[in-house]
């Protein structure tokens, strides 16, 4: 491969492993490298990560804000399918990698590359992910994974590093972060035993609930074909919905996630994030979709929801299903419309009202205080005809 690699574009996150990688791809390749660093919304120092990049032997650097693709092609398509992978990670890292990749293939095109790289290992899932993106993208371009191929370990790459003078971001952090506008996920240092507590500092974007306010906050969320378009009636953009309840729901406690994690290669994980906002949002269209959906198209939607969460956390997104399920979904919620209001206390978050001009509940034939409905007869006959086939076929095994 050595002598077939002139230019190598990586996506490049400012760290230490994809610092490193600028160097290691120099030395084994004798190539040019092109970085890549992509604004999903993490608070980074993008102009200090620009000069790493080239301390550490990059010819040249890009910076693509993304936030809003990310918003519109990503995170609505999520919301729609109120995407959390078993049950509890809202897929924050999942989502944005598909964007990184596809980045990162733009610019190799643009440059002239004839091969691409990421800073992934070979115990994650972001190996896959990228990989997928490359190949679904470009597939004839070169793949190149660097931490999978030197065989260093931590301590290895930080003497690398020292010796070739490339600065090192953090580089006696206890945990491994990354962070999007959706999900902030934390991993690493004592976290990995999961009989561990998650100590207070591991989390930046959600307080103590122990130290949230004394009294709780109710916020309406208004939501209209699936999608939130206002905060207690304040129209705004899903961008800026998704920083302020990020803000809001994070003063309060809420969003935190500690949870077991079943990884794409096999691996089990244990996981820690924070997603004040996505799982806000995610819990309030659910209990919307409760008051709009008919019971079968409820049943539906749910068990598609997970496999559409299982597709994007497998790294997925370009499989033709996804995109077909994405089409689904958003005919599915287009009367997901109305508001819900919720209550936020010391890290938890409760529905307490929700309103909608498609509801199906109907409070005058529901209400008991109402004239029976069905009637007597009516009912008697809807009881026979649904118990039917369990009587007989109950009676003809177990009776005797």
């Amino acid at each position: 491969m050595k002598e077939n690699v002139s230019k190598i574009v990586l996506a490049y996150s400012g760290g230490l492993d994809t610092s490193v990688a600028i160097a290691w791809l120099k030395e084994k390749f004798n190539a040019e490298v092109i970085t890549v660093t992509v604004d999903v919304g993490q608070k980074e120092d993008f102009k200090a990560i620009e000069e790493r990049a080239y301390k550490a032997g990059a010819s040249k650097h890009y910076l693509i804000d993304a936030k809003e693709e990310f918003v519109e092609k990503y995170i609505k398509p999520a919301i729609r399918a109120n995407a959390l992978y078993e049950g509890a990670y809202p897929l924050g890292t999942a989502l944005a990698r598909p964007l990184i990749g596809e980045k990162v293939i733009e610019v190799a095109k643009k440059e002239g590359a004839d091969a691409v790289a990421h800073g992934a290992t070979s115990k994650g899932n972001d190996q896959v992910r990228f990989e997928a993106a490359f190949k679904a993208l470009a597939p004839d371009i070169k793949i190149i994974a660097p931490i999978r191929m030197w065989g260093m370990n931590r301590k290895e790459e930080v003497e690398f590093a020292k010796k070739r003078g490339i600065p090192i971001s953090e580089e006696s952090k206890k945990y491994s972060i990354d962070e999007n506008l959706w999900s902030r996920s934390i991993e690493g240092g004592e976290l990995e035993d999961p009989w561990n507590e998650p100590p207070e500092d591991a989390f930046e974007w959600t307080v103590d609930p122990r130290e949230a306010p004394e009294e709780p906050l109710y916020l309406t969320l208004t939501f209209e074909s699936g999608i939130p378009v206002a905060i207690n009636g304040e129209k705004m953009k899903l961008i800026e919905i998704i920083n302020r309840l990020n803000e809001l729901a994070g003063k309060y406690g809420y969003g935190r996630i500690d949870h077991m994690e079943n990884r794409v290669v096999g691996l089990k994980s244990r996981e820690v994030y924070e997603a004040p906002a996505a799982l806000t949002i995610l819990v309030a269209k659910k209990d919307l979709e409760k008051l709009v959906l008919n019971k079968r198209e409820y049943r539906v939607k749910r068990g598609l929801d997970d496999y559409w969460a299982d597709l994007v956390y497998d790294g997925l997104w370009f499989d033709p299903i996804r995109i077909e399920l994405d089409n689904f979904m958003e005919r599915l919620t287009e009367n997901v419309t109305g508001d819900v209001k919720v209550k936020l206390y010391k890290g938890s978050l409760t529905v307490v009202g929700r309103r909608s001009p498609f509801a199906i509940y109907d409070k005058a034939i529901s209400s008991y205080d109402s004239q029976w409905f069905p009637s007597d007869e009516m009912a008697r006959g809807f009881i026979d005809a649904w118990l039917m086939d369990s009587v007989i076929s109950f009676r003809k095994k177990f009776a005797r």
